[in-house]
């Protein structure tokens, strides 16, 4: 009973261990943006460079965790690992939940929301599992040899940052932000009839006498002209629904604000780059191409950025850009593409085609139907990624098959 026990704890948190890990390292830099904002409300912003890479360590940590709790290996490190990681996590989401410094921990990146109070339960929960491996860690012999496991681990590790490396030049392998392709962008800031809107109670503060007193909305006394009015303040109590998109405005530094038109236009070009002063494209010619044909087909093309429209503006006269800048949030920014900068193509308000600076396509290979010419090329991306994922589980039931990992036992509980 004890060994059932067991195997089932190691592998229900080693699943948990694989599924967070791998939702966060195909999103790099989410993870970053992320960190950044535990440096900054730590007070820690000097650290900011180190985002990445601390991301990237961070979430191959974690999957190779879980991957060893799946497989058995190396437990005795690997129970201490993760205690250790538990009780620091722990620790930190207790903090968040009590002073809320971060709204969101991101401990499973943009997958799946919780709140701190939610992150600190789960946690809570997962300890128990964890308490019990740890305990029995000393019961795990090798299996392999402790050179064939550690080589194991090395490739768990190896395999985490090669993911991450590639989804950060590329795109994430799955987009959970809501400018996935195929969303409707008007339709996801809308907010259906009869749901929920926020609730608030307010407080009213009178004087009389010199004295000041709370009344609520409902019991302020509005009959006796002897209370003077002082001031009030709104509490929400009630959270409402907020739509998927909430916070998309596109504002022209002459024309004003174009949102409208960019949704209603056949295509638009979005050239998506929060900060300027960060932007790593040193060729912008395949960029001006596209807005020059753009502009011939008569479509829009736009570029996005939270930096000043001074900045823009030098920025465009040094790289003698032929399209212009808007300013948009830059959270918002960061959330249409996982790209510094990236390109969005919209079809009547629709996502239809999203791409790194490193993977835009040259202008003629939209062609004369933009629309037909870019699902042409979702379906050979969607290829590729399939042949991949065949070659990697191939090359996982290569190695499920290597290991002796089926003859594994307990050596207390037989």
């Amino acid at each position: 009973m004890k060994r059932t026990l067991i195997i089932i704890c190691r592998l229900l948190v080693g699943a948990l261990f694989v599924f967070s890990g791998f939702v966060k390292a195909i999103d790099p830099l989410g993870s970053t943006y992320k960190i950044i904002d535990y440096f900054e409300a730590f007070g820690a912003s000097c650290l900011e460079p180190a985002a990445l890479y601390a991301g990237a360590l961070q979430n191959a940590v974690e999957l190779a965790i879980g991957l060893c709790l799946i497989m058995g290996i190396r437990m005795r490190v690997t129970a201490w690992a993760l205690m250790l990681f538990m009780s620091f996590y722990t620790v930190l989401t207790f903090f968040l939940a009590i002073f809320n410094p971060v709204s969101d921990c991101g401990c499973f990146g943009d997958a799946i929301k919780l709140t701190n109070w939610q992150t600190f339960f789960k946690n809570l929960i997962i300890f128990v599992p964890t308490l019990i491996i740890f305990n029995a860690r000393s019961a795990y012999r090798s299996f392999a040899g402790a050179a064939l496991e550690w080589l194991y681990v090395a490739l768990f590790f190896a395999g985490s940052l090669a993911l991450s490396l590639h989804c950060y030049k590329h795109l994430p392998l799955l987009d959970f932000m809501p400018y996935h392709v195929g969303q409707h962008l008007p339709t996801a800031m809308s907010t259906p009839e009869g749901a929920p809107h926020d609730e608030y109670s307010t407080t009213l503060i009178y004087a009389k006498d010199g004295k000041e007193q709370e009344f609520s909305d409902a019991d302020f006394p509005w009959q006796d002209s002897t209370w003077v009015f002082v001031d009030s303040k709104s509490k929400l109590v009630k959270k409402g629904y907020t739509p998927p998109v909430h916070n998309f405005a596109i504002v022209h530094y002459e024309a004003g604000d174009i949102t409208e038109e960019v949704l209603a236009a056949e295509y638009a070009f979005l050239l998506v780059a929060p900060k300027l002063e960060k932007v790593s494209l040193p060729d912008w010619e395949q960029v001006k191409n596209i807005a020059s044909f753009a502009k011939e087909k008569g479509y829009t093309f736009c570029a996005l950025t939270s930096s000043t429209q001074g900045y823009a503006s030098e920025f465009s006269n040094l790289h003698l850009l032929n399209f212009d800048f808007c300013s948009a949030d830059e959270a918002t920014l960061k959330s249409m593409v996982r790209s510094h900068p990236g390109l969005v193509l919209l079809h009547r308000g629709t996502v239809v085609g999203k791409w790194s600076h490193l993977d835009i396509p040259p202008a003629e290979a939209f062609g004369e139907n933009p629309l037909a010419s870019n699902l042409n090329m979702l379906r050979q991306a969607n290829e590729n990624a399939t042949g991949y994922a065949c070659i990697f589980a191939c090359l996982a039931a290569l190695l499920l098959l290597t290991l002796p990992g089926c003859k594994r036992k307990l050596t207390k509980w037989r």
